[in-house]
């Protein structure tokens, strides 16, 4: 195997890397310190679309995690970014919340349920009947069926809850019509977040907790990836997959002196 060149860029997951039911991981703020002092391009990606970056920066803020606007990534941005470069000041039909919402307006994307050239379904935790059964008539219709990220359950306090990839699989049964989804694992997401901050995957690392969107989505976008043992993902997890990532360590304590 050929020697990799080393790393100067760096993308890190959020949830299970950073951050765990609200709470920072040990070890996060001075990654996360040791970055902004080194001045090396990185970005901290979510695959959550439902807050804006603005959002998140607040969050992680009150969290003692001082990350820039300009440096988090989330599958809303990506998918605005992809539905921009496809048909430029187009329609959608949004399910989703303002994280979504606000990206899309920004390109200056009308959001409508008239004839639209797309229904998106993002992350929210009010899906009503009511906006699926729409989007149903909708793809039927004609619109073309995005997908901000193909997770099938998310994280909460009181267990895991359905996400989007749970929700488009209702939708796909009704109309028969697959979705493109633009986050993670699609090496979309980290080709668009590499480009938005100047870096290129030859020099970038992937740092995550779960095999099938984090590493995966390093692994295919050509960067050296690291997986967590904080998250989603158990050592014995990792053998049941086809692909391995580049090094696994305990948590992103282990990779403060790597930067």
């Amino acid at each position: 195997m050929a020697e990799r060149k080393p790393i100067e860029s760096w993308l890190t997951d959020m949830d299970g890397v950073l951050i765990h039911e609200g709470v920072p991981i040990a070890g996060a703020d001075a990654f996360i310190k040791k970055l902004r002092d080194s001045g090396k391009p990185f970005l901290v990606l979510t695959n959550n679309s439902i807050y804006t970056a603005r959002d998140l920066q607040a969050r992680l803020t009150r969290m003692g995690l001082e990350v820039p606007v300009g440096n988090i990534w989330t599958s809303a941005l990506a998918t605005a970014k992809f539905l921009d470069a496809q048909r430029p000041g187009g329609t959608a039909y949004v399910i989703g919340e303002a994280g979504l919402t606000t990206a899309l307006h920004d390109i200056g994307y009308v959001l409508t349920d008239h004839a639209p050239d797309y229904v998106v379904l993002g992350e929210t935790r009010t899906y009503s009947f009511e906006a699926m059964t729409k989007a149903v008539r909708l793809i039927n219709g004609g619109a073309r069926f995005i997908c901000t990220n193909p997770d099938e359950t998310g994280p909460s306090t009181e267990g895991p809850l359905p996400a989007t990839g749970a929700v488009a699989a209702l939708i796909t049964k009704a109309t028969g019509k697959q979705p493109y989804f633009a986050g993670k694992p699609n090496p979309l997401m980290m080709r668009t977040g590499l480009n938005a901050i100047g870096a290129h995957s030859e020099t970038a690392a992937m740092i995550g907790d779960r095999m099938d969107t984090d590493v995966l989505a390093g692994l295919e976008a050509g960067m050296q990836t690291f997986l967590v043992r904080t998250g989603l993902t158990s050592d014995a997890d990792i053998a049941k997959y086809p692909f391995t990532p580049s090094h696994v360590v305990d948590s992103i304590a282990d990779l403060v002196d790597l930067v």
